[in-house]
């Protein structure tokens, strides 16, 4: 197990690959299988990514996951990282509750990503935790409008109260926020996820 007084932790949200409960929306292009395993392969590049960034700075690597359950991640991803639950709520809730957990466990720089994103890279990681040694919040905008990426060193709850998740204003309302309460904000580069068909060939296109 890895140290646990890293000062920096990074989250990755995601959700165990079962068939007809994941990647909902690409089940009408690759069926209940193809969508669960594109799940499944999307999840372990994003580790290979993290494990990439854990090799060369002290990070502790933690999943935040829904369904499944601790035991079967362990035995799919391995015991070297922590799992913990997502727990009830929408999106904004459980993020905010995995930042306020990080920072309550001592974590002093904290950044949480999500797996649909072929473009992510150990080196866009390391620029997030770079930035927020001066920075109050750093973001990965998303071409939808989303964000793959949020980082902090404090808990800010208002981050993640009144979002309009799962549309294309995630982004502009989380920056819109952040500039109200006069933070410094980091913007990495914009990467395309993959949450629908037409997004498939963004997958393909990777370098996975």
């Amino acid at each position: 197990m890895k140290n646990q007084t890293s000062l920096s932790r990074l989250i990755i949200f995601t959700r165990y690959p079962e068939p007809g409960k994941t990647k909902t929306r690409l089940i009408s292009a690759l069926g209940p299988e193809g969508a669960a395993d594109l799940q499944r392969q999307m999840t372990e590049q994003t580790l290979i990514c993290a494990r990439r960034l854990a090799a060369q700075d002290p990070v502790i690597l933690e999943v935040c996951f829904e369904s499944g359950g601790v035991s079967k991640f362990q035995k799919w991803l391995g015991n070297d990282l922590i799992f913990v639950p997502q727990g009830n709520g929408d999106l904004g809730e459980r993020m905010s509750r995995a930042f306020q957990r990080a920072f309550q466990g001592g974590a002093r720089f904290v950044v949480l990503i999500g797996t649909d994103i072929p473009g992510f890279s150990a080196d866009l990681a390391w620029e997030a935790f770079a930035a927020l040694q001066n920075r109050d919040v750093v973001l990965g905008p998303a071409n939808d409008g989303g964000y793959y990426l949020i980082g902090l060193r404090k808990i800010i709850p208002q981050l993640f109260a009144a979002i309009p998740w799962g549309t294309e204003n995630v982004f502009s309302k989380t920056l819109e926020i952040a500039m109200g309460l006069r933070l410094r904000v980091h913007c990495l580069a914009p990467l395309n996820d993959v949450d629908r068909p037409e997004d498939l060939p963004v997958w393909g296109n990777s370098s996975h």
